[in-house]
C-alpha cells in the first residue's frame, strides 16, 4: 500500500508538472493564433478594427485618458489622427492633430452628428467609437486623409449638376472609371439608383444597402472598397465602387510585444525540459537496468548475490540507507531480497529433498532386499531337503514367508496408493456417509483383531449420524493408515481413542494415543514423503508414506489435519472435515 500511494503521489505530481507544460505550450500556441486573427481583425476592418482596439485597450487615471504609447507611434505612421470627445463635447486627448489643420477642439451637438452621418470631418474621412467603459461616455474620432474620398468629392465638383452626372460629361468619367476598374453609382434620397458609370461587372452583384455597409466596416472581407459622400444640396448620395487589393496584415504594437515575451518564454521551457527529460529517464531507467540484472543473476540460480558490490554502492549509502533515486522503489528492493531469501530456501529444501529422496529409495530398495532375501533362502531350505525340518520349523518358516509377503505388498500397496492420489479428484467418488458408523466400524475392526490384544482401542462418539460427502474406500484407508501407524509406531499397552464431533460447522475426528510421542524433528517433517522418522528399526519402520497418505486423502476432501505430539507425552491427531 505504501509503495501504491508513492509511485501514485510521485506520478501524479509529474502528471501535473507535464500537464502545466502541455497548458503552457498551448497557452502559446492560443497566443500565436489569436495574434494572428487578431492581426487578421484588424487588417480586415480598418480603420475601425484599430479603433475599436484602442478604445477598448485605453483607460482612465485621475480623469485623464490613458492610452499605450505605441498607438500614439501607429497613428503617426499611419498618417491618421486620433481625437478622444468628453461628454461635454471637449477634447481630452488628441495624437497627431498639430500635423492636421481644422481640427475642433471643441464639438457642438450638430457637429458630432453631422460627422456620424456624413463620416467626414473637412477633407478627412472618419471613424467613431462610442466607449462606455468608464465613468462617462467617450467618443473616439479617427480620422485620415483618404484619396478615393478626395477623388470623390472632386469629381461632385466638377462633373456634378443637381446631385447628378452632367451629360457632356458622361463619356470622360466614364472612360476614366474604366480604366481604373471602378464603378460610380447614383442613389437618391430613397435609395434607388438613378445613374451608373463606369465598368458593369460591379452591377452583377447586386449590392444590397446592408452590403455597402459591411464593406465599409469591413473593406478586406470582400474584393471590392466603396467610398460613398452625400451631396448636402441636392440630397444625392455618390457611391464609388473600387477594386480592393489585399494589403499586410498591420501589427498590433501591444501584442506584438506579448508575443516576443511569450517566445522567449516558450523557448526557455523547453530549454529547461530537455535537461529534466534526460534527468527523469535516467532515474527511471537506472533502478529499471538494476532490476533486470537481478532478473538475469536470479534466472541463473544466483539467489545469495541479488546486489553485487557495485550495485550496493550505486543503491546503498555508505551508512546502510537507500539513495534518494532508489527510495521510490523501497518496498520492491525489499521484496526482491525476501523473494531471493525464499528461493534459496526454496532451493536448499529441494536439494534436502532430493537427499531424502534418494536415501529413502536407498532404504525401499534395502527393505524389500531384506524380506526377499529371507523369503528366497527359507524357499532354498524347503527346496533342497524339506524331509528334514520338523513341522514346527515348517510353520514357523511359512509364518516368516507370510510376515515378509505383507510387508513387501504393504509397500507395494503405499507405492500404488501415491500413484493415484497423483491423479487428483478424478478418484473419489463422493457419496452422501455415516462418519460416525464409519469409525465405530473401523475401530471396532481392530478390537476384534486377535494380533492386537495387547493395545487397547476406545471409540468415543455422538450416537446420531453425521453426514459428510466423502470417498468411503479413501477415508477408510485413511482410519486404516492412522490406527496402524499408532500400533506400529507404539510398544503393547498403549491405548488408542478414536473420537468424533463437531466444530465450527464442521466434523472432526481425533485420534489420541498414549504412547512415546515423537520429537520436534519427527513433527515437522511427519507429513514430508521421503521422511521416515529417526527410528530405523525395520520393524517399526513401516513405508514412510503412511502419513504423507493421510495429508493427502484429507485435502482431497477439502479438509485440514493437525497433529500434537511430544515425546513420551503421546500423540494427537485432529482432522476437519465438510459436514
Amino acid at each position: 500500500m505504501k509503495i501504491q500511494q508513492r509511485i501514485a503521489f510521485h506520478f501524479t505530481y509529474q502528471l501535473i508538472f507535464f500537464a502545466l507544460l502541455i497548458v503552457t505550450i498551448s497557452i502559446i500556441a492560443s497566443a500565436f493564433f489569436f495574434q494572428n486573427r487578431i492581426d487578421n481583425e484588424i487588417r480586415r476592418n480598418f480603420p475601425v478594427g484599430a479603433l475599436q482596439l484602442i478604445a477598448q485597450e485605453a483607460s482612465m487615471k485621475d480623469g485623464a485618458i490613458q492610452i499605450s504609447p505605441k498607438w500614439d507611434k501607429f497613428i503617426e505612421e499611419k498618417g491618421m489622427w486620433l481625437q478622444v470627445v468628453r461628454n461635454d463635447g471637449e477634447v481630452i486627448y488628441a495624437v497627431n492633430t498639430t500635423s492636421h489643420h481644422a481640427l475642433p477642439v471643441l464639438y457642438s451637438a450638430a457637429e458630432l452628428l453631422r460627422i456620424q452621418e456624413t463620416r467626414t470631418l473637412g477633407a478627412y474621412a472618419v471613424y467613431t467609437q462610442l466607449n462606455f467603459a468608464h465613468n462617462e461616455p467617450l467618443l473616439y474620432l479617427l480620422g485620415y486623409q483618404s484619396a478615393e474620398l478626395d477623388q470623390l468629392v472632386a469629381w461632385i465638383g466638377a462633373y456634378g449638376e443637381q446631385g447628378m452626372v452632367r451629360s457632356d460629361s458622361l463619356s470622360f468619367l466614364d472612360q476614366q472609371l474604366r480604366e481604373s476598374d471602378s464603378y460610380l453609382q447614383v442613389i437618391d434620397s430613397t435609395g434607388h439608383a438613378v445613374q451608373g458609370i463606369g465598368n458593369d461587372a460591379y452591377l452583377q452583384k447586386a449590392y444590397l444597402p446592408l452590403d455597402i455597409l459591411a464593406i465599409q466596416q469591413s473593406p478586406s472581407n470582400y474584393d471590392t472598397t466603396i467610398v460613398a459622400h452625400r451631396d448636402s444640396l441636392s440630397g444625392m448620395t455618390w457611391i464609388l465602387y473600387i477594386p480592393n487589393e489585399a494589403g499586410v496584415p498591420l501589427k498590433h504594437p501591444v501584442m506584438d510585444s506579448a508575443t516576443r515575451g511569450l517566445v522567449w518564454i516558450s523557448v526557455l521551457i523547453l530549454l529547461l525540459a530537455l535537461p529534466i527529460s534526460i534527468w527523469h529517464g535516467y532515474r527511471y531507467g537506472q533502478p529499471l537496468i538494476l532490476f533486470t540484472g537481478w532478473f538475469e543473476r536470479m534466472s541463473r540460480g544466483q539467489y545469495g548475490e541479488v546486489l553485487t558490490n557495485k550495485d550496493k554502492r550505486k543503491v546503498f549509502r555508505r551508512n546502510g540507507k537507500l539513495r534518494i533515486r532508489f527510495r521510490l522503489y523501497k518496498e520492491v528492493i525489499e521484496s526482491f531480497y525476501k523473494m531471493a531469501h525464499k528461493l534459496a530456501q526454496a532451493e536448499k529444501e529441494r536439494e534436502t529433498l532430493e537427499k531424502q529422496q534418494a536415501e529413502w529409495m536407498s532404504e525401499i530398495s534395502h527393505d524389500l532386499r531384506t524380506p526377499l532375501a529371507t523369503i528366497q533362502g527359507y524357499g532354498y531350505m524347503l527346496e533342497s531337503l524339506p524331509e528334514q525340518w520338523s513341522h514346527e520349523e515348517m510353520r514357523v518358516m511359512g509364518t516368516t514367508i507370510r510376515e515378509k509377503g505383507d510387508y513387501m505388498l504393504e509397500l507395494i500397496s503405499d507405492f500404488s496408493m501415491i500413484h493415484q492420489l497423483g491423479q487428483g479428484d478424478s478418484i473419489m467418488e463422493l457419496r452422501e456417509l455415516d462418519l460416525v458408523e464409519l469409525l465405530r466400524c473401523s475401530v471396532l475392526k481392530y478390537v476384534n483383531d486377535a494380533t492386537m490384544s495387547e493395545y487397547q482401542f476406545q471409540y468415543v462418539g455422538e450416537e446420531r449420524p453425521l453426514l459428510v460427502k466423502a470417498d468411503e474406500t479413501w477415508l477408510q484407508r485413511l482410519m486404516d493408515n492412522l490406527l496402524s501407524n499408532a500400533v506400529k509406531h507404539n510398544p503393547p499397552g498403549v491405548t488408542v481413542t478414536v473420537s468424533i464431533g463437531k466444530i465450527n460447522g464442521k466434523a472432526c475426528i481425533r485420534v489420541i494415543d498414549n504412547g512415546r510421542g515423537m520429537d520436534e524433528e519427527t513433527l515437522q517433517h511427519l507429513f514430508n514423503r521421503y521422511y521416515r522418522g529417526t527410528n530405523t528399526e525395520e520393524s517399526t519402520d513401516g513405508s514412510g508414506l503412511g502419513m504423507s497418505i493421510a495429508k493427502t486423502i484429507v485435502e482431497a476432501h477439502n479438509g485440514e489435519i493437525r497433529v500434537q505430539s511430544k515425546v513420551w507425552q503421546g500423540t494427537k491427531i485432529e482432522i476437519l472435515l465438510p459436514c
